[in-house]
C-alpha cells in the first residue's frame, strides 16, 4: 500500500480524565477538604494539592482524508519517583507546534517503530521532551499506520514487532479510588479480573500504624466477593498499591514486612493477592535491591503473595533492571511513563519474556483516547492484565477499555477467517 502523508498537524488542549496530586503534599498530611485538599502544594509545578488533570489531543490530518489522533496525558502523582513534572497543556501545545509539527508535516508515513522512535528522540536544549508530549504523539503515529494499513492498532503492532501472540482480551483491572466499598461492589457485580487497587496512600487512616487498617480491609474485599459473586467460578485476583505505607510503617524492615504480606495472603485465600509499591527505596537502585530481597523473604515463608513494582520503575531502561534482577513479580508499565508507546510494547514483551507478569498500566488521569490505544497495546503484546482507564476504572474505564479490546477481537478474528490466515499462538 502506497504511504500516505501528514499534511497537517493539530494541538488542542483537552480535559484528562481524572485529576493530578502533589503525592508529597498528602503524604506531609494534606487534610481532604471535600474532594480537594486543603493547605500549599509542596511539589515544583503544582499549583494546588489537587487540580484538573489536563491533557492535548494531536491531530494527524493525512492526504487521503482520514485523521489519526493520540492523547497527551501524564500520571496523577507527577513530580515523584523519578517522574516528569506536572504536565502543562498550554506549553505542550506550544512545545508540540514548535519541535514535532515541522518535522511530520510533508512526511510519508511508511511504518511506526523508525518514525516513533525519531519522535522520542527528539531533545529542547539538550532535555528530552515531556513524557506526556511523547506519549501522544506516538499514540497518533501508529493510529495513523493503522488507518493507512486498514487494519487495527494491534495488528500493526504485531506485525511490527513479529510477536505472534494472539490478539484477544486480556484480563482487566479497576480502581476504587476513595470510594473503596461501594465501587468494590460494582467490580464483583460487573465480574472484575483484578480488583481493587484502594489507594492505601496514608499510613494514619488507610494502613494503621501497625498495619491493621489494611489488614481488616483485606479481609472486608475478601468476604464481600465471596458474598456477592454470582458464581463460583469468579475467582479475580486481588491487587492494592499501598505507595509506600507498608515500608514507612514497618521502617522498611524486610523481615517483618515480609511477615506482614505473609499474614494478609493468607486473608486474601482463596483469592490471589498482589501488593504493588510495598515500600518505597528511595531510588531505583535501593528499589531493585529491596523489591528482590522481599521477593526472596515471602518465597522463604512460602507464601504466594505477589509484589509488583511501579515507582522507580519509570523508563525501559528502568523495567530492564529490575527484569534482570527479578525484583518483582510483576511490573507495572505505567504507560504515560515511558515517553513513546513503542517504549510500552517493548517493555511488556521483554518483562514478559523474562517470565514476570506484565501490567499494561496507566493512570485514572489518562484520557478516553490513550485508553484506547492502550487496550491494543495489552492485547498485541500478551499482557497479564490493563488498567481500566481513565478515572476509578471501574465505570468508565471498564466500559472504555473493555469495549475496545471486544471490538478489536471481533475485527481480528473477522479478518483471519475470511482470509484463512494462520491461528496465532495463545499468549
Amino acid at each position: 500500500m502506497t504511504p500516505e502523508t501528514v499534511l497537517d498537524v493539530l494541538c488542542v488542549p483537552v480535559r484528562a480524565g481524572f485529576f493530578a496530586d502533589d503525592q508529597a503534599a498528602i503524604r506531609s498530611g494534606a487534610a481532604r477538604d471535600g474532594f480537594g485538599y486543603a493547605g500549599d502544594p509542596v511539589t515544583p509545578g503544582f499549583r494546588a494539592v489537587r487540580q484538573p488533570g489536563e491533557a492535548v489531543s494531536v491531530l494527524l490530518v493525512l492526504d487521503d482524508g482520514q485523521v489519526a489522533h493520540g492523547d497527551c496525558a501524564a500520571v496523577q502523582y507527577s513530580g515523584v519517583g523519578g517522574r516528569d513534572p506536572v504536565f502543562d497543556a498550554a506549553e505542550a501545545v506550544k512545545v508540540i507546534e514548535r519541535h514535532i509539527a515541522p518535522m511530520l508535516r510533508g512526511r510519508k508515513i511508511d511504518g511506526f517503530r523508525a518514525i516513533a522512535a525519531a519522535v522520542d528522540a527528539v531533545t529542547v536544549r539538550g532535555r528530552p521532551l515531556h513524557t506526556a508530549i511523547r506519549y501522544g504523539v506516538t499514540q497518533a503515529l501508529l493510529d495513523a499506520v493503522a488507518r493507512i494499513r486498514g487494519v487495527t492498532m494491534a495488528e500493526v503492532i504485531r506485525d511490527e514487532y513479529d510477536t505472534g501472540i494472539a490478539i484477544a482480551p486480556v484480563p482487566m483491572f479497576t480502581q476504587t479510588g476513595d470510594d473503596r466499598y461501594d465501587n468494590v461492589d460494582k467490580m464483583v457485580l460487573k465480574e472484575a479480573d483484578v480488583l481493587p487497587h484502594g489507594l492505601i496512600n496514608h499510613v494514619g487512616t488507610k494502613l494503621g500504624p501497625d498495619g491493621e487498617l489494611f489488614a481488616a480491609y483485606v479481609s472486608w474485599v475478601r468476604d464481600r466477593v465471596l458474598a456477592l459473586r454470582a458464581r463460583p467460578e469468579y475467582q479475580p485476583v486481588l491487587h492494592f498499591d499501598v505507595y509506600g505505607t507498608i515500608g514507612a510503617a514497618f521502617d522498611g524492615d524486610v523481615p517483618r514486612v515480609a511477615d506482614y504480606l505473609a499474614e494478609l495472603g493468607t486473608r486474601a485465600l482463596p483469592f490471589g493477592l498482589r501488593v504493588e509499591h510495598v515500600i518505597d527505596a528511595g531510588s531505583r537502585d535501593g528499589q531493585v535491591e529491596t523489591g528482590a530481597a522481599l521477593r526472596a523473604a515471602l518465597r522463604a515463608r512460602g507464601s504466594a503473595v505477589q509484589i509488583a513494582v511501579d515507582e522507580w520503575c519509570n523508563t525501559l531502561a528502568d523495567i530492564e533492571v529490575f527484569v534482570a534482577a527479578g525484583a518483582a513479580d510483576v511490573i507495572h508499565v505505567k504507560t504515560p511513563d515511558l515517553g513513546g508507546v513503542h517504549h510500552t510494547i517493548e517493555a511488556l514483551l521483554l518483562v514478559k519474556r523474562g517470565g514476570l507478569a506484565a501490567y499494561c498500566g496507566g493512570t485514572c488521569n489518562e484520557t478516553d483516547r490513550s485508553a484506547q490505544v492502550s487496550a491494543h497495546i495489552a492485547m498485541a503484546c500478551g499482557a497479564a492484565q490493563v488498567l481500566a482507564k481513565p478515572g476509578m476504572g471501574v465505570d468508565e474505564g471498564m466500559m472504555i477499555v473493555g469495549n475496545e479490546m471486544a471490538r478489536v477481537a471481533a475485527l481480528v478474528a473477522s479478518r483471519r477467517s475470511a482470509t484463512g490466515g494462520p491461528v496465532e499462538r495463545a499468549a
